[in-house]
């Protein structure tokens, strides 16, 4: 099975997106939903996908729940909770009662939007990223390079708590930059609690387009410092329009996979999502198992 293991919906004339009012996102300001997608996946092979949070709002977390219980090719969804509320199990164990609830498979925060850099330390937030672990739950880390320290931190302070780094930290690709960020990724990989998406990357180049060439130092940085068995593909669809189709988003990422034998690419595009997300069991009828 072939995992698109990061995606978006949403509906404007449903819930307003303010972030969409940037200039540069005006190919991507209108609705997009599951019916868009599924034609594209496709015709790319993906057979299951992964739907992320767009903004931090419990009630969109439910809607994505119940669309994932009626939309076949949504296999599991990472939602958002307020990391900084005392009653976050609480709001943990209402999601998964609600309807869907049994596709809820990770939880996330804008973590790259918060203007303190440690963040992630904050004694709530950890409480909370325990709360989410103890749920049997991933959490993903939306982080800049700057806040990467912040983030090894947290994954250290939490060894049995899975984490996934989405869009490989927003890598400086439009500078051709490597470092502080290669470094930080490498130590941050060290952690073996710690997954990766090869996501996100065509969005972090510049304005006269992209190569696969300018992606592939970052790509490779990741795939060295995780490996296969901790990488995973994501389109970050719809996001992506601005730089790149879905499907040049495929076929980029299998060019950069390309020196991979079949059993590390068969990881990247879907054994590592399916395994660390646990989607066999979120799409099971019945209750997910404890983490073990």
């Amino acid at each position: 099975m072939r995992v698109d293991a990061h995606h978006h919906v949403w509906d404007l004339t449903r819930r307003p997106q303010s972030w969409l009012d940037a200039p540069e996102l005006a190919a991507v300001r209108r609705g997009f939903g599951t019916a868009d997608l599924a034609p594209r996946a496709r015709a790319a092979g993906i057979d299951r996908t992964v739907l992320v949070q767009v903004l931090p709002d419990a009630t969109e977390t439910e809607e994505f729940l119940a669309l994932a219980a009626a939309e076949p090719l949504i296999a599991g969804v990472v939602g958002w909770a307020d990391l900084t509320a005392p009653g976050i199990a609480d709001t943990l164990a209402e999601l998964r009662r609600g309807p869907g609830g049994e596709r809820l498979v990770g939880i996330r925060h804008l973590v790259q939007g918060e203007p303190d850099p440690a963040w992630l330390a904050r004694a709530d937030v950890r409480r909370a990223l325990r709360a989410v672990g103890d749920a049997g739950l991933c959490y993903d880390l939306l982080v800049r390079p700057h806040q990467l320290s912040a983030a090894i931190d947290a994954v250290r302070s939490l060894p049995e708590q899975p984490f996934v780094l989405d869009h490989l930290a927003k890598p400086p690709i439009a500078r051709g930059e490597l470092e502080p960020w290669a470094g930080r990724v490498r130590e941050l990989a060290r952690e073996p609690n710690v997954f990766c998406k090869l996501s996100g990357m065509v969005t972090e180049t510049g304005p006269d387009g992209w190569t696969v060439a300018e992606l592939r130092p970052y790509a490779e940085t990741a795939l060295d410092a995780f490996g296969p068995e901790r990488m995973m593909f994501g389109s970050d669809w719809p996001v992506c329009l601005v730089a790149a189709s879905y499907e040049h988003v495929v076929s980029a990422a299998e060019a950069l996979t390309e020196h991979l034998d079949p059993h590390e690419r068969a990881q990247v595009f879907g054994g590592t999502a399916t395994r660390v997300y646990r989607l066999d069991e979120a799409t099971s009828s019945g209750a997910r198992k404890e983490p073990v």
